[in-house]
């Protein structure tokens, strides 16, 4: 009889949490992350972090301000191996709706920012002296209940 209800007890915590999984999701869906990755050429950190200092974060707070993202970041990657990024630049944005533009308005948004689009080419174009672009993850938190 013992074992039998040391069965049934067993059998009632396994099954708990697909009970609990049938009542609804265990988590939320939370902001949108994009994460650039950069590694920075050799003696040129220090160029590109006054850059982003400036120009980018300009450019950021101008998003921000507009309600197109929600903050940014940049985080410095300690003792990258070989093929990884030194640096991260982090957007945060509200929801995948934030990227729901049409072409068009994504021109108007990048005018008011930069000016010229051909300007802001040749500036991007420019920095690869000092920085190369590895990649880019876009990520969305979950939030757990």
């Amino acid at each position: 009889m013992r074992y039998i209800l040391t069965l049934i007890a067993a059998l009632n915590l396994w099954a708990a949490p697909a009970l609990a999984a049938e009542e609804g999701p265990s988590y939320d869906k939370g902001t949108v992350w994009d994460f650039g990755m950069i590694q920075t050429v050799d003696g040129h950190f220090d160029d590109y972090m006054e850059w982003l200092a400036g120009p980018w974060k300009e450019q950021q707070e101008a998003l921000k301000k507009a309600g197109y993202i929600v903050s940014y970041k940049v985080l410095m990657v300690m003792d990258p191996r070989k093929g990884e990024p030194n640096l991260i630049l982090a957007t945060e944005y509200k929801n995948m709706a934030a990227f729901d533009h049409s072409t068009e308005k994504e021109y108007e948004i990048g005018k008011k920012i930069w000016g010229s689009l051909s300007k802001a080419s040749q500036e991007q174009a420019a920095r690869s002296s000092i920085r190369t672009v590895l990649g880019d993850m876009m990520v969305r938190e979950a939030i757990l209940k």
